[in-house]
């Protein structure tokens, strides 16, 4: 028996071995949409389809909601609708755009049939209006630095904080609940990438800290906070300004010694931030938008 017993310890090492090789199972896709209450609020819900999210808050004189995202998907719109309808039966009074970028505000015509007045900020209306789309109705309403929306027992507060991930982005902030919507200009763990193509790189850092500065604890992005799906938190914010500033100063280097765009596109790298979702595919257009700047002066 003692002869035997190192064949025996070897083959439970062999198959402890293959066990531990074997790939994990891949992670369950999450179904296309979904509307989740947000824990310690009464009234306040997340809508996700696909990778966008929007908010919207039942009141008792009826719903706030935001951000139509039906951009190229129009069952989308009517599938928040119905979800709203799942929670209450009183009427949406009020859709609110976050900004102008139509994958986010675009196909929010159901809205308005059902007597939804849209509010957004005057540079959304005048965006939109030059552009046309049949699909996004135009904002009823607009307004320059702030709009406090009152309905039933909520206060909903929209304030300007100038031009940042676009020039017409606002921040949603319900001051009772402690919690803000904001949409691109502040994803949670992860790196912004196609974005940032009209980002404002000096002004985003002064609109990013008046955004701290306000009252909140937890943050609504308009896609799902990573990992996981979470809401964001302030720390989220301040490292998410902390990524910007780093590849703005990293790429401050390489264009002062000529290296825009391509090399620097190539050689810039950010270590500490390669595990963020989204840094390989995502950082090229986070450093070109820099080399704009820097190598461009624009």
């Amino acid at each position: 028996m003692l002869r035997m017993l190192p064949a025996v310890l070897s083959l439970t090492f062999a198959c402890g071995a293959v066990a531990q090789d074997k790939p994990a199972a891949p992670a369950e896709k999450p179904p296309l949409y979904a509307t989740t209450k947000v824990e310690g609020t009464d009234n306040v819900y997340v809508f996700r389809y696909g990778n966008h999210q929007a908010m919207f808050v039942v009141t008792s004189a009826g719903v706030i909601a935001t951000d139509p995202i039906g951009y190229g998907r129009p069952q989308a719109v009517t599938t928040y609708i119905d979800e709203i309808k799942k929670v209450t039966d009183k009427p949406v009074k009020y859709l609110v755009y976050s900004h102008h970028h139509y994958d986010h505000i675009a196909g929010g015509q159901p809205f308005k049939d059902a007597g939804a007045k849209i509010i957004a900020h005057k540079r959304a209306k005048e965006r939109l209006a030059a552009i046309k789309d049949p699909f996004t109705p135009l904002p009823d309403e607009v307004f320059d630095n702030k709009r406090v929306v009152r309905l039933g027992d909520t206060v909903l507060e929209l304030t300007y904080h100038g031009p940042n991930h676009s020039d017409s982005t606002i921040a949603m902030r319900l001051p009772k609940e402690r919690i803000l919507f904001v949409v691109d200009v502040l994803p949670v763990g992860s790196v912004p990438g196609r974005g940032m193509i009209d980002f404002y790189p000096l002004e985003a850092e002064k609109s990013i800290e008046s955004m701290l500065a306000l009252d909140w604890d937890r943050l609504i992005p308009g896609h799902p906070g990573q990992p996981g799906g979470r809401l964001g938190t302030k720390d989220d914010v301040r490292a998410q300004l902390q990524f910007l500033r780093d590849a703005s100063e990293a790429v401050k280097v390489a264009a002062r010694e000529g290296k825009c765009w391509e090399p620097a596109e190539k050689e810039v790298t950010l270590p500490r931030y390669e595990s963020w979702p989204g840094y390989k595919n995502n950082l090229p257009f986070v450093l070109r938008r820099y080399c704009g700047l820097w190598g461009r002066g624009f």
